[in-house]
């Protein structure tokens, strides 16, 4: 297949001295591919850097603003693509030899693939991934190194795959578009990606990893190690913080993957949780894990404060989820009971996993009450509630 007829979006954030070595590696690997580059609101001269490049192959450049996060910003880039296949790729990974190539092998429609990341050692080891050190950042990096070892290990990995994902991925644009792209729900990042892999899966999509794809991946500079390796800045801290309450809000559990990156989706269920005694740390706890919180014992005023607080980080409506349980009684399929002064830290993990404890139960639990230490359950019903498989707030416009 022809590399023109390929796109691939980059976006960036002060990332310039990553993004040069990413844009030299493409050049020398995949000279006739076509890019779409993003500047994030940068201020290290990325827009200044990228509008001087003449190339011909760079089809769109966009500048925002203001920080928007790669969340927006893969979705615009695929949207000013013109090109039939369109896929992600990230400032701070070096594309190796033949990757174009031994990704393209694997793709059809209704497929999604992606590479294989060698890493230095920042993170835990993974079956996913090979851990090699090439150099820690911009200016320590033996390029040379990593494209000869690409070589020779693309030998022993020679059209080999396994069905985790990770970025970089490649995808058809209409199957993309049809999936209706990132949700923004999760604006400016992370955990974007768990939520779109998961729904390519329920739409029926097949997740290829191609095994002798590779790229030398830095990880996480482009918006976690932004002053110091291994140091979270604090942008990224926040924009974590409610992201990861927003994927369990959607998702009813948290994110599980296998050893080879493969999502395992979990069914949601639709839950209440009835907080008697309630106290303001029980509801920053328990409110993302239920469909409804019911409470008792704490006053309107912080209950308005928490509301206030939790909708500036979320797109979702926070308010008619939580009710007096004087006003209303649960209707909901699973009903958990728990007394704020007696919660400890097994009845908050139990009830983080009632939707796994309810699956690998299902053969033999009944509708009815059990007990699980503190907490009283009550299943109504067994229903699986379906996560909608297009975003709840599309990027896409």
């Amino acid at each position: 297949m022809n590399q023109k007829n390929i796109t691939l979006v980059i976006p960036g954030y002060n990332n310039l001295r990553h993004l040069k070595n990413c844009y030299a590696s493409i050049k020398k690997h995949a000279s006739d591919i076509k890019l779409v580059l993003l500047d994030d609101g940068s201020t290290d001269g990325t827009f200044e850097w990228i509008s001087s490049l003449n190339d011909s192959n760079i089809t769109s450049i966009y500048r925002s603003e203001k920080r928007l996060g790669h969340v927006i910003l893969y979705d615009k880039g695929i949207d000013l693509a013109e090109t039939e296949i369109v896929g992600i790729f990230h400032c701070d990974m070096i594309m190796g030899p033949n990757y174009i190539e031994n990704v393209l092998k694997h793709l059809q429609k209704e497929t999604v693939v992606c590479g294989t990341r060698i890493e230095p050692p920042l993170h835990p080891l993974g079956k996913e991934k090979i851990i090699q050190n090439f150099g820690m950042d911009f200016d320590d990096l033996n390029i040379e190194a990593f494209e000869e070892y690409s070589v020779k290990v693309q030998e022993e990995f020679k059209d080999q795959t396994s069905d985790g994902m990770f970025a970089p991925w490649i995808i058809y644009k209409e199957d993309f578009v049809a999936m209706g792209g990132h949700d923004a729900l999760f604006a400016p990042f992370p955990y974007e990606d768990s939520d779109i892999f998961q729904r390519w899966i329920l739409h029926g999509y097949e997740l290829i990893q191609s095994r002798d794809s590779f790229v030398y991946h830095l990880t996480c500079r482009g918006h976690r190690f932004v002053e110091e390796i291994g140091k979270d800045d604090d942008f990224f801290k926040k924009s974590s913080h409610a992201s990861s309450r927003n994927y369990v809000r959607k998702w009813g559990s948290w994110i599980k993957n296998d050893e080879f990156q493969k999502p395992i989706i979990v069914p949601k269920r639709d839950v209440a949780i009835v907080i008697r005694n309630c106290n303001y740390m029980a509801l920053i706890m328990l409110e993302p894990w239920c469909t409804n919180l019911y409470y008792s014992g704490l006053d309107k005023e912080s209950i308005d404060g928490y509301v206030k607080a939790e909708s500036g980080i979320t797109l979702l409506d926070i308010k008619n989820k939580i009710k007096n349980i004087s006003e209303e009684t649960p209707k909901n399929d699973v009903v958990i009971e728990i007394d704020a002064n007696k919660l400890t830290k097994e009845d908050f993990f139990n009830i983080q996993n009632i939707a796994s404890i309810i699956e690998e139960s299902k053969e033999s639990i009944e509708e009815g009450d059990f007990e699980l230490e503190n907490i009283k359950v009550t299943i109504n019903k067994l229903r699986e509630v379906p996560v909608p498989i297009t975003p709840l707030f599309s990027t896409l416009k």
